[in-house]
């Protein structure tokens, strides 16, 4: 009956329901499970997982790619299921559960996860649960609209389960390029020294035997939750391309750019649309994910190649992908996490990074995870990856959130995700600040007034002139320096009254 689908005569009798296939798992075992930011994720058995668990206790730790979509996280989270999660997620149950310490969280690099696995620095996952288009006649996994962890999760896990996807085409088979690194030591670089070039195989190889269960599905990703750009993201993207056409008018690059990146959410994803249209032309992409901005630029034509792990989309153009995919399957590659995010291939193309912050301070440190200083929203993701070996480094935000009542740019960020020494651009809607090759004394007085809004801007102006009083090399009042955050805390706001 699904033959297409299932080419390896020997597994067609390992079709199960998924929740024939939760009695595989008990308590303690370690879970791998495909999905990135909501594209390639198991749909049945995170739901059959919580309704077992709700019966029978059921505690493991998850590891995935990215978040997984269709609520899978909250379902697990509030029946119990996740005693640890790592490498990122988004759901707000789960993000509750973790706040509150009932879930321990681990907040990694994207390409530090599966390298950790291959290493034994974390515990080898016992089970993967991995989504596919269909398995080939060797019982090779061909997967869906992200690659992920999977091949690692494939290759080290005990048993493995497969959710076989009848929403997504067949004419998905070549879209993957599916490479592993050898291993260490005596590793060889990895040998990709262009945006389009292809290294491996279409497939996960992994021997028939470990597959334990399959189960059919027939539902499609958690569409893209970003919002449509506006005015404040509009101006945003006007300023990065300000900044790139200075970069191109000086000669650092061409008009076709350096391959971009751009983190996941509704502020890069405004900011590629906002290159509809623009002077460059050619361009190529090296990310992590693609959103609806990548599908419109390679529309447009500016846009020549894109590679990443993951596909994200508004159900729309979702829908225009799949009905295309001939089409656009020579222009997209999709490849583990490890490869679209791996500090080698990042440092030798020549990434520009596009990536979002919670917060910045006047120095030029970002905030990407944490609501002051304490409380987790999503995770680091890939940014860390791209900003640090990126050619260019940029981090956007809107100057102000909760209507004006907290600014974005503060006088010392209250989590450190990435460091001054990892951040070139900052943008915001009011204007860009190019730090590279400034002092600290230099780039405050920078970020200040091109990046702030101007309801803050002659607070941070007499915290940081009060500081430079004290001297240092980069002047700060200890005492102060968080007050704008214990401010918010206590009245609902950082101005001061």
């Amino acid at each position: 009956m699904y033959e297409d689908r299932i080419r390896h005569p020997g597994l067609l009798s390992k079709i199960m329901s998924a929740d024939e296939a939760a009695k595989l798992f008990h308590n303690g075992m370690r879970v791998g499970m495909s999905g990135f930011t909501r594209a390639g994720d198991a749909k049945a058995l995170p739901r059959a997982l919580a309704e077992r668990a709700l019966q029978d206790p059921l505690s493991l730790t998850l590891i995935t790619g990215a978040s997984l979509g269709n609520g899978s996280d909250g379902l697990m989270a509030e029946a119990g299921v996740l005693a640890r999660r790592m490498p990122f997620q988004v759901d707000p149950v789960l993000r509750g559960k973790i706040n509150n310490g009932e879930v321990m969280f681990i907040d990694q690099h994207l390409s530090e996860t599966a390298e950790q696995l291959r290493s034994g620095n974390l515990a080898a996952v016992d089970i993967a649960v991995i989504e596919a288009t269909a398995i080939t006649a060797a019982g090779a996994i061909i997967p869906t609209m992200s690659v992920g962890n999977s091949a690692a999760f494939a290759q080290q896990a005990t048993q493995v389960i497969i959710e076989i996807n009848l929403s997504t085409p067949l004419a998905l088979e070549g879209l993957h390029d599916i490479y592993i690194p050898q291993t260490l030591p005596g590793r060889e670089p990895i040998p990709l020294t262009r945006v389009d070039q292809r290294l491996g195989s279409t497939a996960i190889a992994i021997d028939p035997a470990r597959i334990a269960a399959i189960v059919i599905t027939d539902s499609p990703d958690s569409p893209s939750n970003a919002l449509p750009p506006d005015a404040e993201t509009q101006a945003i993207a006007g300023h990065v391309i300000a900044f790139l056409q200075g970069e191109v008018a000086a000669g650092r690059m061409g008009p076709e750019l350096l391959p971009l990146q751009a983190g996941i959410g509704t502020i890069a994803n405004a900011v590629l649309h906002g290159l509809i249209g623009s002077p460059f032309r050619n361009m190529t992409m090296y990310s992590e994910v693609l959103q609806d901005s990548a599908i419109e630029l390679l529309d447009s034509g500016q846009l020549a190649f894109a590679s990443a792990s993951s596909i994200t989309l508004s159900a729309a153009v979702h829908q225009k992908l799949m009905d295309n995919i001939d089409h656009y399957r020579s222009k997209i590659v999709l490849r583990p996490q490890e490869i679209s995010n791996h500090p080698e291939i990042v440092r030798r193309l020549g990434i520009i990074a596009l990536n979002t912050a919670l917060e910045f301070d006047i120095y030029g440190n970002v905030n990407s995870t944490h609501v002051c200083g304490t409380h987790m929203m999503n995770g680091i993701g890939g940014s860390g990856d791209f900003a640090r070996n990126g050619q260019v480094s940029m981090f956007v935000s809107k100057s102000a959130a909760k209507g004006g009542r907290i600014s974005s740019v503060v006088p010392m960020v209250s989590h450190v995700d990435h460091t001054e020494h990892d951040v070139d651009v900052l943008v915001t809607e009011w204007g860009y600040a190019d730090l590279r090759g400034l002092a600290p004394r230099e780039r405050a007085p920078l970020i200040i007034e091109r990046c702030t809004h101007p309801d803050y801007r002659a607070q941070l102006r007499a915290y940081y002139d009060a500081a430079c009083q004290r001297g240092g090399h980069t002047p700060h009042m200890l005492e102060q320096a968080l007050s704008w955050h214990t401010r918010y805390q206590e009245t609902q706001s950082m101005l001061a009254a």
